[in-house]
């Protein structure tokens, strides 16, 4: 047979059996006076085991260690782990179907944000905030959100979202006292009440206080990035106002435990 007939006959294309030669899986078979490759049965059978394990979805790699294995040997290995990654791939498909079903409700009910999508916790929290208030401060603490769903750890990020979630009725109320502080010098009296309202509706999160200002030059700390992100877009006033709303969220915790 020629490279076109054994092809035809096995299912696959001649440019498939000239790239299984080039990878060393097809021994080139003798060759014709005028040059062209004869084919027997042998190659034929080869050729056919090779489309079956590709077909299995075994990369070449893969079936060069089948057909190098001693009596099947080799292929029942690799076909267990081929099993065992698919069935990953399964797991991680449905965790898809799941996110993706979350996101499309969001997106009907037009509460996905522009920068999504966003995780089933982020939404869910979106969904209890209700319609964006006109306030600059809620456009940032949406943004600042955003960013958590982003970088905070998966096995983190439902805890974290679950319990912010308390401060939904107190959200518009907390934007309102913000964006009084806007021009605000941090030393305003306002800042202590505004950050009192914000501490008593935030959740007890071990960790979750930004580094404190002092010793730290501009009170930022750069080794921080997170807090950096977090309070790059506020004003000096909104600033203090939010570190001390952690400290008190911070002294409440130690003082219950």
């Amino acid at each position: 047979m020629r490279i076109g007939e054994i092809a035809a006959l096995v299912g696959v294309t001649p440019r498939a059996v000239r790239h299984y030669h080039q990878s060393g899986l097809l021994p080139e078979p003798a060759r014709r006076a005028n040059g062209y490759r004869e084919y027997g049965v042998r190659d034929a059978v080869l050729l056919a085991r090779i489309r079956r394990l590709t077909e299995l979805g075994l990369g070449l790699d893969e079936v060069r260690d089948v057909l190098a294995g001693d009596e099947g040997r080799g292929l029942v290995e690799v076909l267990e782990e081929l099993a065992d990654d698919l069935a990953r791939q399964e797991a991680v498909l449905r965790e898809r179907r799941k996110r993706l079903a979350v996101l499309l409700d969001e997106a009907r009910a037009g509460r996905l944000p522009a920068d999504g999508p966003v995780s089933p916790e982020f939404g869910a929290l979106l969904a209890g905030l209700g319609e964006l208030p006109a306030s600059p401060m809620a456009v940032k603490d949406r943004q600042v959100l955003a960013l958590l769903d982003a970088v905070v750890p998966e096995e983190e990020r439902a805890r974290l979202m679950e319990s912010l979630r308390g401060m939904a009725p107190y959200a518009h109320e907390v934007y309102a006292l913000f964006d009084a502080l806007e021009d605000a010098a941090p030393d305003d009296p306002r800042v202590d009440g505004a950050a009192r309202v914000l501490a008593d509706c935030l959740p007890d999160l071990p960790g979750a206080e930004p580094p404190e200002p002092e010793g730290v030059e501009g009170g930022r700390d750069s080794g921080n990035l997170l807090a950096d992100a977090v309070f790059a877009d506020l004003s000096p006033a909104q600033e203090a106002a939010l570190r001390l709303a952690m400290r008190l969220v911070r002294e409440r915790r130690e003082g219950g435990s």
